[in-house]
């Protein structure tokens, strides 16, 4: 898909997403939640669903919990703008209550859409129920800070996902807020494995891999290359001051940096 399809077809879900009646969660919101960042990134995160300010606005993890997600990012020298934010469900569930199965398969065609269209090389989700999508039956207490690959029926099945604990019950409990900050400092090994699973697989297909470039800048912008316009950004990996000294593989060993090829 090149940046003009990607993004017009992340544009055209946010419409449908505006004035969508699928479920009842349509009858009280002021303004539905599509989703929103950069189109051309390689990270995406999934929350569960907006909250009031969420509402209000009609833009993700404005509130309480995204000033923390905001710092969570911080810590790798990302900004939100460098990622691709959305929820399981479009719309605030009344009183921020937990959204109901009906209310999940009804949004569930718009995140795959928006996967589709995204098709990120690391997908973040934040709380169970965006867990729920990607790793059913699992507890999120179990699999925070550890990573699986994505399958067909989760709609991401060429990325890895990566679990978090959601930004609002860390902002209410100081123990998970610690474990939050903990868990983030593993995205970037995630992201370097995807990046060699996709390019493992497109060597094994026959197709040219162009390697992304090495810098010491860890704040570069990830925005596609104009000379390359096929060829998918790399997101800037933080120096080593930025975060831990460790990240956290899928086995739930720390794996040292410098033996990460982040530099």
């Amino acid at each position: 898909m090149t940046p003009d399809e990607r993004r017009s077809a992340l544009e055209a879900i946010a419409k449908e997403v505006a004035v969508c009646t699928r479920c009842r969660l349509a009858q009280a919101r002021t303004r539905a939640v599509p989703g929103e960042g950069n189109p051309e990134t390689e990270v995406m995160f999934v929350g569960e669903g907006p909250g009031f300010n969420e509402d209000r606005q009609g833009r993700p993890f404005v509130g309480q919990a995204g000033h923390l997600l905001e710092k969570l990012l911080l810590t790798l020298g990302w900004t939100r703008d460098q990622v691709f934010i959305a929820n399981v469900v479009k719309c605030r569930p009344p009183e921020n209550r937990d959204p109901e199965p009906d209310e999940i398969a009804a949004c569930a065609p718009f995140l795959t859409r928006q996967l589709e269209a995204l098709d990120p090389a690391v997908v973040v989700t934040l709380g169970r129920y965006s867990m729920a999508r990607f790793n059913p039956g699992a507890k999120i207490s179990q699999v925070h800070g550890t990573y699986r690959p994505g399958t067909p029926e989760s709609g991401a099945p060429d990325s890895l996902v990566y679990f978090l604990y959601h930004p609002a019950a860390a902002t209410r409990d100081p123990a998970i807020e610690a474990a939050s900050y903990r868990d983030i400092a593993g995205v970037p090994a995630a992201l370097l494995e995807a990046r060699a699973r996709r390019a493992n697989r497109d060597t094994a297909a026959g197709g040219m891999v162009v390697p992304a470039e090495r810098t010491e800048d860890a704040n570069i912008a990830p925005q596609r290359a104009t000379t390359e316009p096929t060829e998918r950004p790399a997101v800037a990996l933080p120096a080593t001051s930025d975060v831990a000294t460790s990240s956290v593989a899928a086995d739930g060993e720390s794996v040292p940096t410098d033996q990460l090829g982040l530099f």
